[in-house]
């Protein structure tokens, strides 16, 4: 069933009686090809890419709760492309190019909205800063502009222009940025997923991974042993977990990150703005809700909820850059789990168990990363290779001394 107007006044004229579930619910069978661990936007995106891009069959994406019940679904909606060292630029360039053709290919309305997004500078060192980011974004093939304040001022006249320990000297704009509907992310993939074939397994949680003389065999669940060629891992927040499983210690730590969402505004934000004298960043939802959040707990955590002192921490973020956001009511919080790597970037490569392949680390970067992601991933599963962009991405990378520090803010995970 193809999704279009016509198909939507029909159902209205008929009772909407014809619409039909997005994907089926099969039961597992006995072994697959290929077992993707993770029913998130990553796993998702992975069986998807594996099944229409490569045409690799006999996939499962095995989920121990409901697709989409993760990260995916926990998170602030960015999309960005406005990175500056090479091992990331590329690779985040790549995935905004996917996510401007993926509601055409998936057929299905992810309300992907290309908004724009201000980084805001408070320093001429974080101008300089800015502006060599921008080019370094200009000469890899991404949009990037310097604005100084009165082009700030005339976007967004209701900022704190004028307080004395962060006046707003310009900022870096990325116009094809935005935001995009994280459930609409995760059923669009699913959907495509079923339509090519990948059987999407609900309710069933991995409970051990069957390694047989150093090569994968398959994966113990609540629903019973499943038989695998190959093994991908994309759990996010849960990757220490599952990577236990076979014996396998990772560089990362898992942190809780929490969203929070005001009551419906009028319409006020058109953009995302991120607060640079501070860890802030703000959008709009098209139901007015003032969507926005900083920094992790800085403890470590496999929970998702958050602590009191972080909501704190982000409302005075808040109110710093936007004193009438003092006026707002906070609607709800949420929190995902982050699984932070020791330099902020994420992981996409083969393990030392033969068959078992790792998708992880994405820190605050998975969901803007969930279509590169998910093909990237899909191309090492397929190929045996890392894809072009994203070479960087190794899991010895720690070990040889090469690792991708983006911000600059030292090893710590709770610096990221």
């Amino acid at each position: 069933m193809d999704f279009n107007g016509f198909r939507v006044v029909w159902e209205g004229l008929t009772g909407h009686r014809g619409w039909k579930p997005l994907w089926r619910d099969p039961d597992p069978k006995p072994a697959y090809d290929i077992v993707i661990i993770g029913g998130g936007g990553g796993g998702l995106a992975t069986a998807y890419y594996l099944a229409t891009v490569f045409k690799e069959a006999r996939i499962a994406v095995l989920e121990k709760g409901w697709l989409g019940g993760g990260n995916i679904g926990r998170n602030t909606t960015i999309i960005r492309s406005n990175y500056m060292l090479p091992g990331n630029q590329p690779f985040y360039e790549f995935s905004m190019k996917l996510w401007e053709t993926l509601e055409q290919e998936t057929n299905f309305n992810s309300m992907v909205s290309q908004r724009g997004i201000l980084n805001l500078c408070h320093s001429d060192g974080q101008r300089d800063a800015f502006r060599r980011r921008g080019n370094a974004m200009i000469l890899s093939g991404a949009d990037a502009e310097l604005l100084d304040t009165d082009a700030v001022r005339q976007m967004y006249p209701f900022l704190n222009f004028d307080n004395a320990r962060f006046p707003i000297k310009g900022g870096l704009l990325q116009r094809r940025a935005g935001t995009a509907r994280h459930d609409g992310v995760a059923w669009g993939y699913a959907r495509g997923a079923d339509r090519a074939g990948v059987d999407l397994i609900q309710n069933c949680e991995v409970t051990g991974l069957r390694i047989e003389a150093g090569a994968i065999k398959g994966v113990e669940t609540t629903r019973g042993y499943i038989g695998a060629g190959k093994v991908g891992v994309a759990v996010a927040g849960s990757s220490s977990r599952v990577m236990q499983m076979a014996g396998l210690r990772l560089p990362i730590e898992s942190h809780v990150l929490q969203a929070f969402v005001s009551e419906g505004l009028k319409p006020c934000i058109d953009g995302v703005i991120t607060f640079g004298a501070g860890h802030f960043y703000v959008s709009q939802s098209d139901k007015g809700g003032l969507v926005f959040g900083g920094d992790i707990d800085g403890y470590n955590s496999y929970a998702q909820r958050g602590n009191l002192p972080v909501v704190e921490d982000v409302a005075e973020g808040a109110m710093a850059l936007m004193p009438a956001l003092g006026r707002a009511r906070l609607l709800r919080s949420w929190g995902g789990l982050m699984d932070m790597s020791m330099d902020g970037s994420p992981i996409i490569d083969t393990t030392p168990v033969d068959g078992l392949y790792l998708n992880a680390g994405w820190c605050y970067g998975g969901f803007k990363a969930t279509p590169a992601s998910g093909y990237a991933f899909a191309h090492l599963l397929a190929t045996g290779q890392p894809h072009p962009t994203a070479t960087a991405y190794r899991l010895d990378r720690f070990a040889r001394g090469l690792p991708i520090d983006e911000k600059g803010m030292g090893a710590q995970p709770n610096l990221h």
